[in-house]
């Protein structure tokens, strides 16, 4: 009886344990997609007067979505979990209630056959009644031991109905969290309609003025190309190629152990800045016009508040820091074979030939036509990669 008590109070402990452990992973998930909505309603109030902005409000509102959508999977997800422990809870609050009956149960006959046989010339009697003297101890020591057995059951039926009013409380704590949840969601669903009805606006205003677009985009081509024509040439200058400028000039040796770290490390590197990637790796179509296609994307860029430090990846060696229309000012940093190149910084704190550790800070993103965001890249020598692969 004692045994199979507290091992109910064991496996109730634990199973509080494990829901709140269960409950952290999602708890933080939450916290980040609402932090990067929260960016992303910055950035919004702040192009609201440039129609120069419109795509990049398409963007960020259709990211907005993404994430407010991914909250409402979240919830449901919750509350498919809270409706499963409450469930579970039930089932075993109606077990320690049939147990705390059975307890009190025995130990109301216990008390009531003290009871009867309180008078001591009873005990004495049916002492003498003994067959033999081993029946006469054994009957003896049952006397001795009733007083004791009382008070040792009076105490399991205490801990049992204590136990059961602690587990009645959690819940009543699940049941609140739950309802909690179930508020939230729908706060979000609303705010998701008013975030599609956004949407739907914004495309409407692009549609509108279709030839407007086309010469922004055309222009914005032309910063892209550029970019990728300049970070092109500055690799493989770093790589000792035919690219590099002055023909007489001494390149560096690759550090191909740094390389190999660098490698190693696919998957695992720190993020440049905290914010949600609004724009992402390689070609994409505009989003309302199907058949046009946008400039190419050799990295990603990571809407972030304003003011936000950049900082290294990975150990590495600052190439250059340069400046380019549309992303001011880039900082290229060597990791052997690899770079990582940082645009749109509003300032820098380094400079070519300084060595970076993973984690320093490199600069500040600047605020460009609205847009608060950082241009990240990675290239394994004159290749681009997807930085997403890279980083954790």
């Amino acid at each position: 009886m004692k045994r199979l008590l507290i091992l109910m109070m064991l496996l109730s402990c634990m199973a509080g344990s494990l829901s709140a452990q269960n409950t952290k992973p999602q708890e933080e998930k939450k916290a980040r997609l609402e932090r990067e909505i929260a960016i992303i309603d910055k950035q919004l109030a702040e192009n609201s007067s440039k129609s120069s902005a419109m795509l990049s409000n398409l963007t960020l509102v259709r990211k907005k979505i993404a994430n407010r959508k991914e909250l409402v999977s979240e919830s449901d997800r919750q509350i498919r979990k809270y409706k499963d422990e409450i469930y579970l809870k039930q089932l075993q609050i109606n077990k320690m209630k049939a147990r705390v009956d059975t307890l009190s149960a025995h130990y109301s006959r216990l008390v009531l056959s003290a009871y009867k046989n309180r008078d001591a010339r009873v005990w004495y009697m049916y002492m003498l009644a003994s067959d033999n003297i081993g029946q006469a101890f054994r009957r003896l020591s049952y006397f001795r031991n009733l007083s004791s057995q009382l008070n040792e059951d009076a105490r399991h039926l205490k801990e049992a109905q204590e136990e059961l009013e602690k587990e009645k409380e959690r819940l009543a704590v699940m049941k609140k969290e739950a309802e909690e949840v179930k508020a939230e969601r729908v706060k979000d669903l609303e705010k998701l309609k008013k975030e599609e009805a956004e949407s739907d606006k914004v495309v409407a205003q692009l549609k509108k003025n279709r030839k407007t677009y086309q010469k922004q985009l055309a222009a914005k081509k032309k910063e892209v190309e550029a970019l990728n024509r300049e970070i092109e040439r500055l690799v493989a200058q770093a790589m000792g190629g035919k690219s590099g400028g002055s023909s007489g000039k001494k390149t560096e040796p690759v550090d191909m152990k740094l390389a190999a770290e660098f490698s190693a490390n696919k998957g695992k590197l720190p993020w440049p800045a905290d914010g949600p990637v609004v724009d992402r790796f390689g070609k994409h179509y505009h989003p309302v016009y199907k058949n046009l296609e946008l400039p190419p994307n050799n990295g990603i860029d990571i809407a972030v508040s304003a003011g936000s430090d950049v900082k290294a990846v990975f150990d590495g060696v600052v190439k250059q820091v340069i400046v380019m229309p549309g992303y001011n000012q880039c900082v290229l940093i060597q990791h052997g074979n690899y770079f990582t190149f940082y645009c749109k910084l509003k300032t820098v704190s380094v400079k070519a030939g300084d060595k970076v550790k993973t984690g320093m800070s490199i600069g500040k993103v600047d605020t460009i036509n609205g847009n608060t965001q950082l241009h990240f890249e990675t290239w394994q020598g004159t290749k681009p990669q997807n930085p997403e692969l890279w980083l954790r």
